[in-house]
C-alpha cells in the first residue's frame, strides 16, 4: 500500500481514534487525526489528505456541519468523506450523502468492512484524479490544436485573399496601362495637330476675308470662335484625367506589391495613401452625409523593412472598419448634424524607440468593453449577416505580430472613437541610418 496516502481520522473519542489510527497504519496508510471540526477544517487547510473518516456526533462544529464546509471550498470539495457514526436511521445517512458523503461506517466498527472501504474510495478518488489529468491534457491538447488550426485558417485565408486580390489588382491596373498608355502617347500630338488645324483657318480667313455665304453659315453653325477658345480646354482636362488614371494605377500598383516570399524596403506612407486612394469612393459625399475627411499628419520615417503587400492589408482593413464604425455612427443623424460634427479619419505616423508607429483615429461609435478584448478573435464580428467574416482584424493582427514582429492594439471608448496603433520595429539598417541622419544634422 503507497504511504504517500494520506487519511485523516475525525472523532472526539480517544479510543475510537486510537483504534482507527491502528488498523489503518497496520494496513501502510499514513494517518493523522483531528478531535474536532474545528482543528480538522485546519488540519485540511495545511495539509489536505486523500480521504477523511469523519465522525458525525461531535461537541461544537458536528460531523455534518464540518462535511458542508468542506464542500462549499472549491480547495477541499473533491476530498472523499466516510462518515463513522453509530445512527444508523436513514434520515441521518440521506442527509450525509446530501452534503457530499461518499459512504458511511457504523460503529462499532468491522475492521475488514472499514479497509475494504477506504481502499474502494482511495482507488476511486486516484482513478477520479487520473480521469481529471488526462481530460486536462486532452482538453490543453484541443486547444492547441484549434488555435493551431485558427491560425493556419488565417493564414490560408490572408494567402489566398492576398494572392487573389494582389492578381486582381495587378491584372487591373495592367489593363489600365495599355489603353492609358495609347492616350498619353496620342494626347501631345493630337495638340499639335489642332494647333497647326488652328493656324490653317487662320490663315484661310486671313486670305478670304469674304467667305461665301454657306461657308459663313457653318461657320456661325459651329461657332467657330467658341470652338477654337474650348477645344485646347477639353484636351487639358483630357491630361488631367489621363493623369489621375495614372495615379490610380500607381496607387493599385503600389498596394498589391508582390513581396510574399521577402521583405523589401519601403515607404509606409505610399502604402498608406494608395489604400487611401482605393478607399476614395468609400469616403465621397453622398444623399445621406458630408465626405469623410482623412486627415494625414506624417511623421519622418525611414523606409520599414517588411512584406509590403500584406502591411497595405493591415492599413485597408482597419481603414475600411473605421470608415463602417462612422457609417454606424451617422445612423438616426440629419445631413446638418453629421456636417456640424463630421466624420473624421486621422491617419498619424512616427518614430517611437526604434518603431516606426501607425495610428489610426475615427470619430465614430467607439467599442464596448465587453466587445474589446474580442475584436481580435478568430471569426469574431459584431457586423450583421453578409457584411462581415471576422477574419478582417484576426488576419491584420497576425500580420503585424508574427510576420513583422510588431504590436497592434486598440483603444477606444464608447461614443467617442476607436484609435488602432499600429507598431512595426525598425531592422538595425533603418536604424544606423537614422542614428547617422541625427549626427549629421546635429554638426
Amino acid at each position: 500500500m503507497s504511504s504517500h496516502e494520506l487519511i485523516l481520522v475525525v472523532d472526539d473519542t480517544p479510543a475510537n481514534l486510537e483504534v482507527v489510527c491502528e488498523t489503518l497504519s497496520d494496513a501502510g496508510y499514513e494517518v493523522a487525526t483531528a478531535i474536532n471540526g474545528d482543528r480538522a477544517l485546519k488540519r485540511v487547510q495545511a495539509y489536505p489528505p486523500d480521504l477523511i473518516l469523519l465522525d458525525v456526533q461531535m461537541p461544537g462544529i458536528d460531523g455534518f456541519e464540518t462535511c458542508q464546509r468542506l464542500k462549499a471550498d472549491p480547495a477541499t470539495a473533491s476530498i472523499p468523506i466516510i462518515f463513522m457514526t453509530a445512527l444508523s436511521d436513514a434520515d441521518s445517512k440521506e442527509k450525509g450523502f446530501v452534503l457530499g458523503a461518499v459512504d458511511y461506517l457504523t460503529k462499532p466498527f468491522q475492521e475488514k468492512e472499514m479497509l475494504r472501504r477506504v481502499k474502494t474510495h482511495l482507488q476511486l478518488r486516484q482513478l477520479t484524479k487520473n480521469l481529471e489529468q488526462r481530460v486536462a491534457d486532452q482538453t490543453a491538447n484541443l486547444e492547441a490544436a484549434l488555435t493551431q488550426l485558427q491560425q493556419s485558417h488565417i493564414q490560408l485565408v490572408n494567402s489566398e485573399k492576398m494572392s487573389t486580390l494582389g492578381n486582381l489588382v495587378a491584372g487591373v491596373a495592367h489593363e489600365i496601362n495599355n489603353p492609358l498608355g495609347c492616350i498619353v502617347g496620342n494626347l501631345k500630338p493630337a495638340q499639335h495637330y489642332i494647333k497647326d488645324l488652328f493656324e490653317l483657318i487662320a490663315l484661310y480667313q486671313k486670305e478670304l476675308p469674304n467667305p461665301s455665304v454657306p461657308l459663313q453659315a457653318f461657320v456661325e453653325e459651329i461657332d467657330l470662335e467658341y470652338l477654337q477658345e474650348d477645344l485646347p480646354k477639353l484636351i487639358d482636362s483630357m491630361q488631367q484625367g489621363v493623369d489621375r488614371i495614372h495615379t490610380i494605377s500607381t496607387s493599385l500598383r503600389t498596394f498589391s506589391r508582390s513581396d510574399c516570399d521577402r521583405p523589401i524596403h519601403y515607404n509606409i506612407h505610399d502604402g498608406i495613401d494608395s489604400t487611401i486612394l482605393i478607399l476614395k469612393h468609400r469616403l465621397k459625399a453622398n444623399q445621406c452625409r458630408p465626405e469623410i475627411q482623412v486627415i494625414t499628419d506624417y511623421g519622418d520615417l525611414p523606409q520599414v523593412e517588411c512584406f509590403a503587400g500584406q502591411l497595405n492589408q493591415v492599413f485597408m482593413n482597419v481603414l475600411a472598419n473605421a470608415i463602417d464604425a462612422l457609417e454606424e455612427s451617422n445612423q438616426g443623424r440629419s445631413f446638418a448634424q453629421i456636417k456640424a460634427n463630421p466624420n473624421q479619419i486621422t491617419v498619424k505616423t512616427q518614430l517611437s524607440e526604434s518603431q516606426a508607429v501607425i495610428r489610426i483615429e475615427d470619430n465614430g461609435i467607439g467599442i464596448t468593453d465587453a466587445v474589446k478584448p474580442k475584436i481580435f478573435e478568430h471569426l469574431f464580428t459584431t457586423k450583421g449577416v453578409g457584411q462581415g467574416t471576422g477574419l478582417g482584424l484576426a488576419i491584420a493582427r497576425q500580420i503585424v505580430v508574427q510576420k513583422h514582429s510588431g504590436t497592434l492594439e486598440v483603444n477606444s471608448t464608447l461614443g467617442e472613437g476607436t484609435e488602432f496603433v499600429i507598431s512595426i520595429p525598425l531592422k538595425d539598417l533603418a536604424v544606423k541610418d537614422i542614428q547617422a541622419k541625427i549626427c549629421f544634422d546635429a554638426a
